[in-house]
Formats: structure tokens, sequence, C-alpha cells
């Protein structure tokens, strides 16, 4: 498959905020987990195949991940270099910031950790959606699936896709709890939040800017990432 996108367009930009995002999630997920009050559904589902396999959380991540994106074959997704970094960027991270991070703790300093990992993976969602490098592993599988059978639509698809890895995640002995609740209710409007702040401008857009046209340093051409992102559902999980 090869990789879609181009970086002619405000590249140091874009690979800064991709990687920071990136970090952002993993670190994320990190404080969900070391909250232990719940996690969203694809983290309850890695957590439990962590549980199962003896392999870290991180490890189990970048697996599933690898997994999903060869589902991609099939239905003619092309990935970004986002959508690889995905895959092994954020397991990584998660796995490094577990090692110094203690577990447990008093209630509310678990609270603590589960608001802020909620509102961290809002930005860090953000961040790498708008880097426009290539939607994450899980995004791609439920759009590509959708452009396939378009009498489905996308909110179908991902509600089937998560309760799936949610059920599984759960009787392998992932935790689900408040915090699988209050992230639900809370990424879709915190990544909507953020991403006005972060998203790059497409080319086509930045050309029409007085200054970026006076500079001469922009391509004109419009790159294959799109336009500025407008209202966005909420973004599947490390996807």
């Amino acid at each position: 498959m090869a990789l879609i996108g181009n970086l002619r367009h405000r590249p140091a930009r874009r690979l800064a905020q991709l990687y920071a995002g990136l970090a952002l999630y993993g670190i994320s997920m990190a404080l969900m987990v070391r909250s232990d009050l719940g996690l969203d559904p694809w983290d309850v589902f890695h957590q439990g195949l962590s549980k199962l396999t003896g392999l870290t959380i991180g490890t189990v991540t970048i697996v599933v991940g690898a997994l999903v994106l060869l589902l991609w074959i099939p239905l003619r997704q092309r990935p970004g270099l986002g959508t690889v970094s995905n895959v092994v960027v954020i397991g990584l991270v998660v796995d490094a910031t577990l090692a110094l991070m203690p577990a447990g703790g008093p209630l509310g300093v678990r609270i603590v950790l589960l608001v802020t990992g909620i509102v961290a993976n809002g930005a860090a969602t953000a961040l790498y959606i708008g880097a426009r490098l290539g939607p994450g592993p899980r995004d791609g599988l439920m759009t590509g699936f959708v452009a396939r059978h378009p009498r489905w639509s996308i909110r179908l698809v991902r509600t089937l896709i998560e309760v799936t890895v949610l059920g599984l995640g759960w009787l392998l002995g992932g935790t689900v709890g408040v915090g699988t609740v209050a992230y639900a209710l809370a990424i879709g409007p915190l990544a909507q939040l953020f991403m006005p702040l972060v998203a790059v401008p497409d080319a086509e857009a930045s050309a029409t800017d007085p200054e970026t046209r006076a500079a001469g340093s922009e391509g004109t051409g419009r790159g294959s990432e799109g336009g500025t992102p407008g209202p966005i559902a909420p973004p599947a999980p490390a996807g």
C-alpha cells in the first residue's frame, strides 16, 4: 500500500505536531490505565488481551494496530505516514509511561489521573488528526468499510465495532468503569474543542493567503489530506 499525502506543505510543523500528538496519546492512555477507573473500548480490548497473553498493553496495541491495518487492503484504503506512525509510537509511549508511573493510589489521585487522561487524549487526537498525515488504523477501518458499503452509516459501523471490542475486552478482563462512560461522552466535544486550535490549513487554503503567496514558500497544489477539518465525530481510540 502506497502512503497517502505529502510533506511539501509545512513539513516541520506537521511532523512535529503528528509525533507530539501520538506521544501525548500514549501518555493519556497510561494515565487512564493507572486510574483503574475504566478505559475506552479499544483499550479495554488491549488490556484484556494483555492479561491473556502476558504481553504489555503497548505491545498489544502495536500488534492489534498492525492487524487492523492489514484489513485496509481488501477495503482499498491507503495509509499515510501518520497511520503507520500511529501503530508504533502510541504503543511504545504507553509502555514507557507505565514503567515510570506507580500503580494504585487513593481514589482522589486516580480521579485526577482519569480526568487528565481524557482531556489529554482529546488534545492528542486533535493534534495528530490536524497534522493531516493520515488517519489512525481503526478510524480507517471504519471509514473504509462505509465507503465500500454505502448503505451502512459511520455511526452504525463505529457502534458495532466498539461494542464488539468492548465486550471482548471485558470478557478478557479489561477494565470497564466510570472512565469508559466519561470517555465516550467527553472525547468528541474535547477533540472538537482543540481541533480549530491545532489543525494545519491545507495547501490550497494557504495559497489564498496574501502573506503566504508573497513568501512563495508553500506549494499551491492541494494534497490528499483535504480541507480544514469541520465538525468531527468522536475518533476511534488509538486510531
